[in-house]
């Protein structure tokens, strides 16, 4: 059955391909999916939802897929933001069959990355999602899209290829590909931990392998943004929670120091970078990188201790929220160009007074970026502190402040260069007096407004009762 959700969008972008109408057969299969994710999250712990498929003679290596408590997490995260990433963007004309099969596409790819069971067709999955991903941005992208999509791909197929040589090296130690046999690799654990965070580290944009991120999201059509930045980057995070702590968890410890300076890169110096920037997509591009940083320092707190039981639900919970909440941005900053033709911040100003649901939106995802209590990221921010103090005190009462004390401390600053840089590109575009490209802007429509209240719903809902994604990763 979890088969369908898979071939659901593969089927569509091949009926697209082979002539059907392009728009309403993306929707329906993103409907579909949507619907079949809320039937199958609410019974996911049912035995109906694990299957297997031995597609190749190689018995250690078959296309099994399940239903974890995670995948669940991470199945409705990539539906919902599938829905609402078909409905965004403005698709240029007779370019409907790439547009929205890609979409389909990638979406296909990260859905399967997710359900998978099997370590190499998890990886497998990824790769099929980032081929439509890279012609997407060169073919279909804005501004230099060229160098974008080539810095992607060079990148990407890097930290791909150190990636595969970890698995590789871990896995040829366990019985077999499957999730459900892996163990702590008997030896070489520091070495595989090292080719596990940078391949996935690579992929998720960490420090200092995070240069092609916000030129490729600046550079590409709001539908990949959406479902790179909001779904396909998880991959690597997920990746380092679901396999590299089980396979590597001495060699993950082992390199914890490095860990925490890295990713106080991407939150303190990225942070920074963002603070710096002079157009709207580049911001909330870079945004999304420093975000990656809090992600990384509850997957630092689970390294320091593997018996930290907030840390992977923190992780979990702040991967969904984030996803939600960039797609968002990216969908009205998208929304935000087609009315003003500029992204340029200096260029923009009183839009709030000629779009007034844009700017609500905008806010409402804006304040959920940042941390704002009542929404879904912030849930997830405080439980990844509480996460990073979870061992301040040994078992005799005494204070114990290692590297994720320390590193949490430091990273509470960002929390500070993300209210400046949003607060500040939120007065310069909406509030003000109007300007030469807004004063003729109008509000957003009935059709742009269906994917924002989509992913604004979500981000409320998950903010007021977060324990509706903790369910599935079993903490009270």
């Amino acid at each position: 059955m979890l088969f369908a959700f898979i071939l659901i969008p593969l089927l569509a972008a091949i009926a697209i391909f082979a002539g059907a109408p392009a728009r309403k057969t993306a929707l329906s299969a993103a409907l579909l999916n949507i619907l079949g994710a809320g039937y199958a999250a609410s019974t996911w712990n049912c035995s109906c939802w694990n299957t297997g498929f031995q597609v190749l003679e190689n018995p250690d290596i078959k296309l099994s897929l399940g239903l974890t408590g995670i995948g669940s997490v991470m199945l409705i995260l990539s539906v919902i933001v599938t829905l609402a990433a078909v409905y965004s963007g403005k698709c240029p004309e007779g370019r409907e069959k790439i547009w929205f099969a890609s979409t389909m596409l990638i979406a296909a790819g990260a859905i399967g990355a997710f359900l998978s069971t099997d370590v190499f067709f998890y990886y497998a999955f990824h790769e099929l999602a980032l081929i439509p991903t890279f012609l997407m941005i060169g073919i279909l992208g804005s501004g230099n899209r060229k160098a974008a999509a080539w810095k992607i791909t060079i990148y990407l197929a890097l930290g791909s290829i150190v990636l595969l040589a970890g698995l590789i090296l871990a896995m040829n130690q366990m019985p077999s590909w499957s999730f459900t046999d892996l163990t702590a690799a008997p030896k070489h654990q520091n070495e595989i931990a090292l080719l596990l965070i940078i391949g996935f580290g690579t992929l998720v944009s960490l420090f200092p392998f995070h240069s092609w991120a916000a030129a490729a999201y600046a550079s590409a059509p709001a539908p990949v943004a959406m479902l790179h930045a909001g779904v396909l980057k998880k991959f690597g995070l997920y990746g380092l929670l679901v396999i590299g702590m089980k396979v590597a968890p001495e060699g993950m410890a082992h390199w914890l120091p490095w860990i925490c300076i890295l990713l106080l890169g991407n939150i303190i110096w990225v942070g920074l970078v963002t603070l710096n920037q002079k157009r709207l997509d580049l911001m909330l591009g870079n945004s999304s990188v420093m975000h990656m940083g809090y992600i990384f320092l509850a997957v630092a707190a689970l390294a320091a201790n593997e018996n930290n039981s907030i840390a992977e639900p923190a992780a979990i919970l702040l991967m969904f929220a984030h996803g939600i909440s960039i797609a968002l941005l990216f969908s009205l900053a998208s929304m935000i160009e087609r009315k003003t033709s500029t992204m340029e911040i200096t260029q923009l100003g009183g839009l709030a007074k000629t779009a007034p649901a844009l700017a609500f939106l905008f806010g409402l995802a804006g304040m959920a970026s940042i941390g704002l209590p009542g929404l879904a990221n912030f849930a997830g921010e405080v439980m990844v502190f509480f996460a990073g103090f979870a061992d301040w005190k040994d078992a005799n009462g005494q204070i114990n402040m290692g590297w994720v004390q320390w590193t949490t401390i430091i990273a509470l600053w960002g929390v500070v260069i993300s209210a400046v840089y949003m607060l500040r590109a939120f007065r310069r575009v909406f509030q003000g007096p109007l300007v030469k490209s807004t004063e003729t802007a109008t509000d957003i429509s009935i059709c742009d407004k269906i994917p924002a209240y989509l992913l604004a719903a979500t981000l409320l809902l998950v903010g007021f009762y977060p324990q509706i994604i903790l369910q599935f990763i079993n903490i009270k």
